[in-house]
C-alpha cells in the first residue's frame, strides 16, 4: 500500500545460512526506511495448511503430539506443510487423510495467519472440514501422534486454561467460537470447488 512507504525495508542483498531437509534460514541486508542499513536473519517456509475436522455431532477432531522443540506433547488441530506446486485444498485433504484417516465431503476456508512475524515468512492456510467419514491414518515414517475428539467447548475451554498452547489451534479457536454464535459465516463446498 502506498501508505505504507514510510515503514517498508528494501532487501539490497541476501546470504544463506542455513539449508537444510526442512528449514532453509537466510540473512538479508535491507535499506531501512530512513535511507540506513540492517540486517534481517529469518528462516523461509514453504507454507502450510491446518484442518479444524468437525464431526456431525459438534465434536473436534484433535491430535496429541510430541513436538521435540518444546519438549512436550500438544494438542493441535491436524496440520502439514505444502508440497512444492500443491494447491492448500488438497494439502487439507492429504492432512487430513494421513493424520485422521477422515475424509472430509465439504471445506470452507477460515483464514491464513503467519505464526512467527518477526523470524519467519511461514503462513498457514485455516481451513474447516465436515461431512466427515472415517477411515484410516497413514501416518508419515516417524510420525507419531494420537488422534480423539472434543466438544467445542472443551476444546474452547482448554484453549481459556492453557492447555492448548500451539497458536494455529489457539487462532482457530477463535473462528469456531464465531461461527457456534452465528457471528461469522463459512462457505461451504465440496473439495473439488475450491481453487
Amino acid at each position: 500500500m502506498a501508505e505504507d512507504a514510510h515503514l517498508i525495508e528494501q532487501r539490497t542483498g541476501r546470504q544463506e545460512l542455513l539449508k537444510g531437509r526442512f528449514l532453509h534460514v537466510v540473512r538479508d541486508t535491507v535499506r531501512l526506511p530512513d535511507g540506513g542499513e540492517a540486517t534481517r536473519e529469518f528462516v523461509l517456509h514453504p507454507g502450510a495448511v491446518a484442518v479444524v475436522p468437525l464431526l456431525d455431532d459438534g465434536r473436534i477432531v484433535l491430535e496429541r503430539q510430541y513436538r521435540h522443540a518444546v519438549g512436550a506433547v500438544q494438542i493441535e488441530i491436524p496440520a502439514g506443510k505444502l508440497d512444492p506446486g500443491e494447491r492448500p485444498i488438497a494439502c487439507a485433504q492429504r492432512e487430513l487423510l494421513e493424520e485422521t484417516g477422515y475424509v472430509a465431503s465439504e471445506y470452507a476456508y477460515a483464514f491464513t495467519l503467519h505464526p512467527t512475524v518477526a523470524y519467519s515468512d511461514e503462513f498457514i492456510e485455516i481451513w474447516f472440514a465436515r461431512g466427515l467419514t472415517a477411515g484410516t491414518a497413514r501416518l508419515d515414517e516417524g510420525e507419531f501422534l494420537e488422534v480423539f475428539t472434543a466438544t467445542a467447548d472443551e476444546f474452547l475451554a482448554w484453549c481459556r486454561d492453557g492447555v492448548i498452547r500451539d497458536c494455529k489451534t489457539l487462532a482457530s479457536a477463535l473462528w469456531l467460537q464465531n461461527v457456534r454464535s452465528g457471528a461469522w459465516n463459512l462457505d461451504w463446498r465440496p473439495p473439488s470447488s475450491h481453487p
